[in-house]
């Protein structure tokens, strides 16, 4: 038999490891991006992915540049727990437009991907009350 209480506490630590995962997903993505062969190379490699779509070249290029710096910075958000509801409303917004693009390139597999991204942010939007493990837990105390 479970102590009462615990499960009130596993809640909080589920949270806490689901949220430091997406965190650390990003944060590390983002800088990698910048990091390994640059915020430039990558928005020019992937842009040219994008060649047969409706979307104007120079907007695709401009998305592509501020995407690195976006997940790096709501990756540090996430991890430390700061300003949750925010970094995870934008980083859903962003996987959103993600799956625009990804979609209109008919790259359905990663739209796949994508989608249990878009899963994470709303699972863990849908149980933001148990964010106790976090820096807006310690602010708001």
């Amino acid at each position: 038999m479970r102590p009462e209480g615990s499960s009130h506490l596993d809640r909080k630590l589920a949270y806490v490891v689901f949220r430091l995962s997406l965190g650390v997903n990003l944060l590390i993505h983002g800088a990698d991006r910048f990091l390994g062969p640059g915020v430039d190379t990558f928005s020019t490699k992937t842009a040219s992915e994008f060649t047969g779509t409706p979307l104007p070249a120079v907007l695709v290029h401009a998305f592509l540049i501020v995407v690195p710096f976006a997940e790096f910075i709501l990756g540090v958000l996430m991890t430390l727990g700061l300003f949750t509801r925010w970094a995870l409303t934008l980083g859903g917004l962003l996987i959103t437009a993600l799956i625009f693009g990804t979609a209109l390139r008919n790259d359905w597999p990663t739209v796949g991907i994508q989608m249990i991204y878009a899963i994470t942010y709303y699972l863990l939007l849908l149980n933001r009350a148990d964010n106790a493990f976090s820096l807006d837990a310690l602010i708001h105390a």
